[in-house]
């Protein structure tokens, strides 16, 4: 029977303890970079709140849809006293707005709400729009005037995108970002499994990015890979820039773990997981598809008359 050096059993502990700690950090930075760039992405709901009668209004308004259904654009209801009008045209348009009276409808939480539709357009079509709001006090407009040159809501419609593979594009990547934080905190205070995450991060990149990535875009906006050297999409070039910073450190660490590690290879990986941060920063669909009306007419596809990093 061996004995077990109680050496290796109290040394085994804090291993564990630091790597759990590494791993709660790196779902905390994950988790973060997703929400912030969820909520200032182009594509996220535009939240705010107008006073109407006194009282606070908050609002939702969309900012994508679906090109298989109008978009619903809805408010709470204010009360009867007050009547909405929607107000829409394609973007980018100089042209007049067209205007649809709010319908007062009950809302499946048991409160109203005023809604209209806005009409589906071809994908990566958009649509610009406010409300304007009719109180015994006045008028309010939603989202307010403020001079700013943001007091409209812009829409982008995409073809619907099947869960099959949206899911697994969403779900690899997340675990891909996942996998070279911990890498990246890993080469700061305890690299021994730093190139096997890094290894596996980069794996999930390629993946959900590179394979699962061009096949939703595909699905939505009818285009593999928009970004270099096709285009200038932001959300393909800095995946691509992501990608190729740990292809980069994954070829310096080498497949199999040295003897003795190569210089910079602690360094290489920290970079990488910073520029995977900076990265995920980035809000998402920003510069991205938008359909060109002007040549609309002049193709047979619509999907034709779209470009890319506007």
């Amino acid at each position: 029977m061996g004995v077990i050096e109680p050496g290796a059993t109290i040394g085994a502990r804090p291993r564990r303890r630091t790597g759990a700690v590494l791993w709660i950090l790196a779902t905390l930075l994950m988790v973060a970079s997703a929400v912030y760039q969820r909520l200032t992405g182009p594509t996220h709901p535009r939240r705010g709140s107008v006073t109407v009668a006194g009282d606070t209004l908050r609002y939702s308004l969309l900012r994508s849809g679906d090109t298989s259904e109008p978009a619903r654009v809805v408010l709470p209801d204010p009360g009867p006293a007050v009547r909405g009008t929607l107000h829409y045209r394609r973007y980018p348009d100089d042209g007049p707005f067209t205007a649809v009276p709010l319908e007062r409808r009950a809302a499946a939480d048991g409160n109203g709400e005023l809604t209209a539709t806005l009409p589906a357009e071809p994908a990566a079509g958009k649509v610009e729009y406010w409300i304007e709001l009719a109180t015994p006090d006045g008028v309010a407009r939603v989202p307010a005037a403020d001079g700013g040159g943001d007091d409209t809501v812009v829409l982008r419609y995409k073809d619907p995108v099947p869960l099959h593979f949206l899911l697994p594009h969403v779900l690899v990547m997340f675990l891909a970002v996942l996998i070279g934080l911990r890498a990246g905190l890993g080469a700061l205070v305890s690299p021994r499994r730093m190139r096997r995450d890094a290894w596996l991060a980069l794996g999930g990149m390629t993946l959900g990015g590179l394979v699962l990535g061009p096949i939703v875009q595909k699905f939505a906006f009818g285009a593999y890979w928009t970004g270099f050297p096709f285009g200038s999409d932001l959300t393909d070039n800095k995946v691509l820039i992501m990608w190729l910073v740990w292809v980069a450190a994954c070829l310096w660490l080498g497949p199999r773990r040295r003897e003795r590690e190569r210089p910079l290879s602690r360094p290489l990986v920290v970079a990488a997981s910073v520029v995977m941060i900076v990265v995920y920063l980035i809000p998402h669909s920003l510069r991205g598809s938008q359909l060109d009306y002007g040549r609309l007419d002049a193709v047979e596809d619509p999907k034709d008359a779209i470009e890319t990093g506007r």
